[in-house]
């Protein structure tokens, strides 16, 4: 009994080898574990990921692609005819497997996450202390990310009102673009 016992051991290996033979190799573009799929076209790569701050190591085309440039000239957030490296002086993402552009311009803060706190920064209270009634604190002192407009009253910082809203992801939505696939 022993004996049969090792002889259907035996033979099972010999059966698991032999599937284990049979079956074909991942070919050079197929994923694996160790090889993630990789994306050389913005919209796919944002449809396939969801939702990311920035393209990571499964995008591999260029960091500001045709299509993305073409996407902003479209819709009117920059000019055909403006030079190229102006064309490209933009960021992308993706949110909700969408692209999402942001164009720097006039310093816009593409990069940041909005600052949606309403607790005055040292500089926003000193520069109220030196301008005691100031009908407008200057982004250089509020920083370029708040969405809120400041002014000073009675030589302390204060909110006027809320300027700008902050996406699902925590960026400035009024400065960035959803861009629909060419």
């Amino acid at each position: 009994m022993c004996h049969l016992a090792r002889s259907i051991v035996g033979l099972s290996l010999v059966v698991v080898l032999l599937m284990g033979a049979c079956s074909a190799p991942a070919s050079p573009g197929t994923p694996t574990q160790s090889q993630p799929t990789a994306y050389s076209d913005p919209f796919t790569y944002c449809a396939a990921v969801g939702t990311v701050d920035a393209p990571d190591e499964r995008y591999n085309g260029p960091e500001m692609p045709d299509s993305v440039i073409q996407g902003l000239i479209q819709q009117g957030i920059v000019s055909a005819d403006a030079p190229a490296e102006f064309q490209k002086s933009a960021v992308w993402r993706c949110m909700d497997g969408q692209v999402w552009v942001c164009h720097f311009g006039a310093n816009l803060p593409c990069q940041e996450k909005a600052d949606t706190s309403q607790v005055p920064a040292s500089e926003m209270e000193d520069f109220c202390e030196t301008n005691p009634t100031a009908d407008s604190i200057p982004a250089a002192v509020t920083g370029r990310a708040t969405v809120y407009e400041w002014k000073c009253s009675a030589g302390k910082p204060e909110v006027v009102r809320q300027a700008f809203q902050a996406d699902p992801q925590g960026y400035l939505a009024d400065f960035w673009y959803e861009l629909a696939p060419q």
